[in-house]
């Protein structure tokens, strides 16, 4: 796989290349970690808020509704019972977190799996620097063209401005994100990934670090 990635203008030509470190790639391990990953930040974000009220929380249900014997009818204690219309719900959802837990060090091996794996798939782009004349957003439509991002991208920049936020809130297939933010879900979501030149130094830098609290450990 090609670690040397094009480092383009906002015109499209070519400013220079960046060749990244080793430590940044993985395409032999990691594909568990990825799904683990993934699951875990989908969970976190779920809401959490389904709820039902069981027997003891529904209203009514202070009398028993009918003599125990002598109508024909069942027995009946409550007219709060699950059988009731009205009544309350046996096993329903209440509020709670989804959230799972999962090791640092399986989160980090993800992200440079799934970095990787763009990477492998061309779809890494990188740009010298983010800047628009306007906060347009068919400026920024121009730009993304002119880099062959396409409409369905996410930008990585360290400090995007606020022209470059103001013109890119109105496209709904792009996202802009600090190089800190960024995991493996977002990383494998978008078809383009678009990197600034200093959120790339940052974003890989996250891989050397981790490295470092693996040989210290």
């Amino acid at each position: 796989m090609n670690t040397t990635i094009a480092i383009l203008k906002t015109d499209g030509s070519q400013a220079g290349t960046v060749e990244l470190d080793a430590d940044c790639i993985e395409l032999t391990r990691g594909t568990q970690a990825v799904h683990d990953d993934v699951v875990a930040f989908l969970a976190k974000i779920r809401a959490g808020s389904a709820s039902t009220k069981t027997r003891g929380k529904v209203s009514g249900g202070g009398a028993k509704p009918w003599r125990q014997k002598g109508t024909g009818r069942a027995r009946a204690g409550s007219n709060r019972s699950p059988i009731w219309r009205g009544g309350g719900i046996i096993f329903g959802p209440s509020p709670r977190s989804h959230a799972k837990q999962i090791n640092k060090k399986v989160r980090m091996l993800a992200l440079k799996r799934a970095f990787s794996e763009r990477l492998k798939d061309e779809a890494v782009l990188v740009v010298d620097e983010l800047t628009l004349a306007e906060a347009k957003t068919r400026q920024m439509t121009a730009l993304l063209k002119s880099l062959g991002a396409g409409d369905d991208v996410l930008i990585i920049a360290d400090d995007p401005s606020a022209d470059v936020l103001l013109a890119a809130r109105n496209l709904p297939g792009v996202e802009i994100m600090r190089p800190q933010a960024v995991n493996t879900y977002w990383m494998l979501l978008f078809k383009k990934i678009l990197f600034t030149q200093d959120a790339l130094r940052k974003f890989t830098a996250r891989f050397k670090a981790a490295g470092k609290e693996e040989v210290q450990s």
